[in-house]
């Protein structure tokens, strides 16, 4: 690695970590359970930069409560308190920046690295995801994004194989744009629903975000599945 972009991994890394020692801070005075991050209560931009740091702290450290914020933050949007395309932007660059945070740390961290991630991969979820979406980088990268725990392993092996990065930076984007605007969507369409009942909404997002991932999981197995069998009895 050339001098140059070795200084301005330093300095990428070192702006991720005071990020997330932010993150850490702010979820740490709100009480540890993340919704005091999106309240309703303060600034308006106290309360987007707090969705966009414990995003960006959840993809480098999967303890913060990524999913929680981001759907209590579009159920407060679903409520009129904050806006809605503001909490998505939020979301989507949290994801995007804390994601590449990721990379750049295994990249140049390979040897503290490698015993997590081999820590987190024998997790049974973690297991099954890799498994059912195979080896491929971009699917990986995009579909990772959307399960917590998956998506670390991805983005930090990602790092520690040297993929490049601008090929990697371009799956991350779409990975966390498009996670940030179904989330905040799924959300806001159950708080609007069910406008009188803030936490119901929080946890009816999450349940269903989590049968849809389930849901693809069982289909892209059973289509590698098929194609298996077809590629067994094919002459």
């Amino acid at each position: 690695m050339s001098t140059r972009r070795r200084r301005v991994v330093v300095v990428v890394l070192s702006v991720a970590a005071l990020l997330a020692v932010a993150a850490a801070i702010f979820y740490a005075i709100a009480g540890g359970d993340g919704f005091g991050f999106v309240d309703g209560e303060g600034s308006l931009s106290r309360q987007y930069l707090a969705v966009f740091l414990l995003i960006l702290a959840d993809a480098i450290v999967p303890i913060f409560p990524g999913e929680t914020t981001l759907n209590a933050a579009s159920t407060l949007a679903a409520q009129g308190e904050l806006e809605l395309g503001l909490v998505m932007l939020a979301g989507a660059l949290g994801a995007v920046i804390g994601d590449s945070c990721l990379y750049w740390i295994a990249r140049t961290s390979a040897s503290y690295m490698r015993p997590k991630l081999e820590e987190v991969k024998k997790n049974e979820k973690v297991q099954t995801g890799l498994a059912q979406m195979g080896r491929s980088a971009p699917l990986l990268i995009v579909g990772g994004r959307y399960v917590p725990g998956l998506r670390f392993v991805v983005n930090a092996t990602m790092g520690l194989a040297e993929y490049p990065y601008p090929r990697f930076l371009l799956w991350s984007a779409i990975g966390g744009t498009t996670w940030a605007i179904y989330t905040c969507l799924l959300a806001y369409w159950v708080g609007t629903a069910i406008a009188d009942y803030p936490l119901a909404s929080i946890v009816i997002s999450g349940a269903i975000t989590t049968i849809f991932v389930v849901a693809i999981f069982f289909v892209v197995r059973r289509h590698r599945s098929a194609e298996s069998s077809t590629e067994a009895v094919a002459p």
